[in-house]
């Protein structure tokens, strides 16, 4: 993986998503051990549209490797406002920095990056296309809630139209096969197409789509929710009149399966009850905490840097 690009999952065969699961349960254990693996790295963060929880989690990653962290939040504090196209601003950056995590309202912006660099990238979101880093981090609660990341039930509710991080997930667990989808979504929202032909093609995955939360909860092993973006909508109107539609409250997790993970890739508006939160069934804080112990595992890997006392998964160990 070192000098490697990742502008999705693709990038990374089974084997190698597999192999950052185990790195980022390693880290978990081993803090201070790994927080001099990236002494001397420099990070660097291009975010051109606004993200909270993503770019605090790409640049505390390196941090915690003991690298150092430049960038930007926002298209209005880059050249971009001078007419700099993605390529350049790339390729001049690649000189300052050994590794470039990129965030941009336009799907493909990230392969445009990773081709223009001369150091690895990151995607860190791509408009409605991508967010490899975010389904690293539900493969990871997965993982740290079932241990495992197959024979599950899924549920994903809300808007399966625009989120990227519900399509990127159905995807990579697509890969390792053996899951059930349910797609929870008004008709306005459901899910695209391309990745109903996804699930289609993977023999040891079904699913079926459904337009109530409440009747399907209970068969679930996994939920996982999404806010119904605004950014996203032509018309407030139809924003405004979907926003709604599916609300977690105690009232529905009180018909779902006592171990029930809920995720929540946030941030939320109001789709999940502010009461749901000490339910030892939402997991969605935790998401956060494994993102960015993916990211470490991610950043580490793709500059070249070893963890202190880490084994690497034996092949044999892994069902892909």
């Amino acid at each position: 993986m070192v000098g490697k690009s990742v502008v999705t999952l693709d990038d990374l065969s089974t084997n190698q998503i597999l192999e950052m699961l185990h790195k980022a349960e390693y880290i978990d254990a081993h803090r201070k051990e790994v927080s001099h693996t990236c002494e001397g790295r420099v990070l660097a963060t291009l975010f051109y549209e606004p993200s909270t929880r993503t770019r605090l989690s790409f640049e505390t990653a390196m941090l915690r490797l003991g690298g150092k962290v430049i960038g930007f939040a926002g298209a209005q504090l880059a050249s971009v406002t001078k007419g700099e196209t993605i390529s350049d601003t790339l390729k001049t950056v690649s000189n300052y920095v050994d590794v470039v995590a990129i965030r941009h309202p336009k799907e493909g912006a990230a392969l445009v990056a990773s081709r223009a660099a001369s150091v690895p990238v990151i995607n860190a979101g791509d408009g409605g296309h991508m967010h490899p880093t975010q389904t690293l981090a539900d493969l990871a609660t997965l993982q740290s809630r079932f241990g495992r990341i197959t024979d599950l039930t899924v549920g994903l509710c809300g808007d399966l139209t625009f989120g990227r991080t519900v399509h990127s997930l159905i995807e990579t667990l697509c890969r390792f096969g053996n899951v059930r989808f349910i797609l929870i979504s008004p008709e306005e929202l459901k899910t695209p197409q391309y990745v109903i032909d996804r699930i289609n093609a993977t023999p040891s995955c079904s699913y079926v789509e459904v337009r109530d939360l409440a009747s399907v909860i209970g068969d679930l092993d996994v939920l996982y929710m999404t806010r119904v973006q605004k950014e996203r909508f032509f018309n407030e109107d139809d924003y405004l009149r979907l926003r709604d539609t599916y609300i977690l409250d105690e009232s529905k997790m009180a018909l779902a399966k006592p171990h029930m993970a809920v995720l929540h890739p946030l941030p939320r508006v109001n789709e999940i009850a502010v009461e749901v939160d000490d339910d030892p069934r939402a997991a969605y804080f935790e998401q956060v905490k494994n993102g960015m112990l993916m990211r470490m595992a991610l950043e580490s890997s793709v500059v070249g840097d070893d963890l202190p006392g880490y084994e690497p998964l034996n092949p044999k160990e892994v069902q892909a």
